[in-house]
């Protein structure tokens, strides 16, 4: 990362680390080896600070390791590549056996940090507070888990079973159907839970851009990036938010009345320090997973938002 390639502070902050590489899925729904491939360009990019982890099933972890093995990091001093594993448990691959391919993957490729590759998080569906619980029991401390809630449900008792558990939430906020959508009460009620629980989430899916904005192909209205996180600064940082407060920034579709400053954040009023944004943002809104980081990046560049790049 080059000081060319940094924008100001209150953003950098904000996208620290904030993309989940998602080539498998739709709508990229790329082989296992170009995906590969992309996230090791990716990482090599002078953009590559907004990359967090590459998100892979258990189920494809042989195929995984086999396109990647080559690339991984083998210097020491160099980060490992972190992987969050989607859990997705069948008839034919259990929890137990899928935990076990983790912990098999880590005994070959984790090496104590530095180089190689590394399983920290796992994700999957939650549809009971009993279920959850049964899932949260069978996995080892050194995985952190990201449950699925579904939106369209109170999602008070769900999110009960985390709170204290060292666990987060997971929003889908898009996908290829309309349905696959949550509105904009859905959406703001969500993160306005979360952050009454105390409960770290992540989101998935339809957030490829910054702003709000339609996706023609699906059809449907999306929100944008810094949309959501923004939302969630300030459902982080004022205790008495309400769902209507968090609406007007879920729905901006242009930069007006917003300022990435160096000391602070401004979107329609409301004012984030650089301290806010880094506690959001370590503690709460923690990323979101994309079939694509070029896009995000294109959009944020069209908009003026990232320096020229050399």
């Amino acid at each position: 990362m080059t000081s060319s390639t940094i924008p100001n502070a209150s953003l950098s902050i904000l996208l620290d680390g904030i993309i989940d590489y998602a080539g498998l899925y739709p709508p990229a729904s790329l082989d296992m080896q170009p995906m590969v491939d992309t996230w090791a360009r990716g990482l090599k990019s002078e953009l590559s600070w907004m990359l967090g982890r590459i998100i892979v099933p258990v189920t494809r972890l042989d195929e995984f390791t086999a396109a990647s093995r080559d690339l991984f990091p083998t210097d020491v001093d160099e980060d490992p590549w972190v992987i969050s594993a989607l859990l997705t448990p069948s008839a034919d691959d259990s929890m137990e056996q899928q935990i076990d391919a983790i912990e098999r993957f880590n005994s070959t490729w984790a090496n104590d940090g530095s180089g190689g590759a590394v399983i920290d998080v796992v994700e999957f569906r939650g549809s009971s507070a009993n279920s959850i619980d049964q899932m949260l029991d069978l996995l080892p401390d050194e995985l952190f888990p990201f449950v699925e809630i579904p939106y369209d449900q109170d999602v008070r008792g769900l999110l009960a079973v985390l709170v204290g558990s060292d666990a987060g939430a997971k929003v889908r906020t898009g996908g290829v159907k309309p349905e696959l959508y949550p509105d904009t009460t859905q959406l703001s009620n969500f993160i306005l839970q979360c952050a009454m629980a105390d409960v770290p989430f992540k989101a998935t899916a339809g957030l490829h851009r910054p702003l709000r904005n339609h996706n023609d192909n699906v059809p449907a209205m999306q929100f944008g990036f810094l949309n959501v996180f923004v939302a969630s600064l300030l459902a982080r940082m004022n205790e008495e938010v309400t769902v209507d407060d968090l609406r007007p920034i879920l729905t901006g579709d242009s930069l007006h009345g917003v300022e990435f400053g160096e000391d602070a954040l401004t979107w329609g009023g409301h004012r984030f320090d650089l301290d806010a944004i880094e506690e959001t943002r370590i503690a709460f809104a923690l990323s979101f997973g994309s079939c694509s980081f070029q896009e995000p990046w294109d959009d944020l560049d069209q908009l003026g938002l990232l320096p020229a790049r050399g």
